[in-house]
């Protein structure tokens, strides 16, 4: 079974980070991190609370908090032992920590370990528009290794819900992570 770090901050979008948490902990042991601003968010868009979406989550789930900088992932030696770090959504504070090598919570340590030790890093941001600063942060983590994307669906797959929307951002992140899954039409040509 692999193992994969994701991470939820909170920008708008946490369907995003919960959807991802759905999908991998099908086959694979998921080491999840969310932060305090998340689970405000997600009460907010979601309308479920911290106690109801934590006994949703299935056994190849663990949650770490985002203060226990000392957890087993925030450590090289055990990071090199999974497929990388995943933060969906991740806002532009926890880019701009990434970008600038701030390690003052669980999830920017994660990234920072990640990025040293040459682990696949992917940021999937969730702003619009972008000011020159978050260009410049996705350009230094980018430059560092890191993966950099927005949660921008496609269209040609012609989706009818805000589920498919969603479906199609997380199978391209499960894509540049090879996990095999059914979550949208691909493109034909």
């Amino acid at each position: 079974m692999k193992k994969f770090v994701v991470c939820i901050t909170g920008a708008s979008g946490f369907i995003y980070g919960k959807r991802l948490v759905e999908e991998l902990s099908k086959n694979h042991f998921v080491h999840l991190v969310v932060s305090n601003a998340a689970y405000i968010v997600m009460e907010k868009e979601e309308g479920i609370t911290k106690s109801d979406f934590l006994k949703s989550l299935n056994q190849n789930v663990e949650v770490i908090s985002n203060q226990n900088i000392g957890a087993s992932v925030s450590s090289g030696s055990y990071l090199t032992k999974t497929q990388g770090v995943i933060v969906a959504p991740c806002s532009m504070d926890t880019l701009a920590a990434v970008a600038n090598g701030v390690s003052s919570n669980l999830i920017q340590r994660v990234c920072d370990v990640a990025l040293k030790e040459r682990k696949k890093l992917l940021l999937l941001v969730r702003e619009m528009p972008f000011s020159l600063i978050h260009i410049e942060n996705m350009r230094k983590v980018m430059l560092a290794g890191g993966i950099v994307a927005s949660a921008s669906p496609g269209f040609y797959n012609k989706p009818k819900t805000v589920d498919d929307m969603v479906n199609f951002v997380i199978g391209k992140v499960l894509d540049i992570f090879e996990v095999e899954h059914n979550l949208y039409k691909r493109w034909e040509g």
